[in-house]
């Protein structure tokens, strides 16, 4: 039987620790403010908004929220961003993505300042993390680092595996087992024998984006899986990308879904506003 990681109690500690700098760097005269900003009315965006919001006020950041039309223009939307890039009273900056098809993602994560990349997702940030150079760091992969430490598992010398090759997940997850000491192969939709290298691994993150696609086959006795993947299956229930029922009897540790990874990328998120108050 593997040990269930829990992600809620670990998110829970780490803003916990961040509530504890924030009320010590208010007692400085220092108050920390996030932008928030949600283009459109995507249900789940906006359920994520407000899970963000919640945190702020949890922690005691000052969060400044921008809801905007569904047909607010690419300009007015980076004028908007220029304007709070310029605001010393807001340390992080947060588009809630995807912004409608209208709107060039690319270009909206690139006006962000590489200073409030709270998210860590502006190329600059990305550069930093890949030569090892100080940054910020995607919130999920991140979050996923501190699961791992804070759960004692060592990562120094591990084969690790990650499924999956997105700029939010894999590359970002796989860079920062890299800086751990970790020995690091990405697999993805083109990889050949992909159970044979997932057995190879001690540590095997997963985010394939489908439903209970890795089951027993894929995973080695005693690996630790770290699932990413977030969907509802037919009866509306939430499950990852991993078939829990049939890995966890195998594997050492696992993370469940909900409560996993999840609560630990607004974790992190709070984490990148402090640290940018900091700066």
């Amino acid at each position: 039987m593997a040990t269930l990681i829990d992600g809620k109690r670990i998110s829970q500690e780490i803003k916990d620790e961040l509530k504890e700098k924030v009320s010590a760097l208010k007692e400085q005269g220092k108050e920390i403010g996030m932008a928030v900003i949600q283009v459109g009315n995507d249900p789940a965006s906006t359920v994520y908004v407000g899970n963000k919001k919640k945190a702020c006020a949890y922690i005691g950041i000052r969060s400044e929220s921008y809801e905007l039309p569904e047909e607010t223009t690419e300009e007015e939307l980076i004028e908007l961003i220029e304007k709070l890039n310029q605001d010393d009273r807001i340390h992080g900056i947060l588009v809630q993505l995807p912004v409608p098809k209208h709107i060039n993602e690319d270009k909206v994560i690139k006006a962000i300042s590489p200073n409030k990349d709270v998210d860590g997702f502006h190329p600059q940030s990305v550069g930093a993390l890949s030569i090892g150079q100080k940054g910020f760091v995607s919130c999920t992969p991140a979050g996923i680092i501190q699961l791992l430490k804070r759960s004692n598992i060592e990562i120094e010398g591990k084969e690790c595996v990650v499924i999956g090759r997105s700029n939010i997940v894999g590359k970002p997850m796989a860079l920062l087992l890299l800086r751990e000491n970790g020995t690091v192969t990405v697999t993805h939709s083109k990889t050949k024998n992909l159970k044979e290298v997932c057995k190879r691994a001690d540590i095997l993150v997963v985010a394939i984006g489908k439903p209970k696609m890795i089951d027993a086959s894929y995973v080695k006795e005693g690996a630790v899986v770290i699932d990413v993947g977030i969907h509802r299956n037919e009866n509306n229930k939430l499950c990852g990308d991993v078939d829990f029922e049939s890995v966890e009897p195998i594997a050492s540790a696992i993370t469940p879904v909900p409560g996993g990874v999840g609560p630990m990328t607004i974790a992190m998120l709070m984490n990148n506003c402090v640290e940018a108050a900091l700066m």
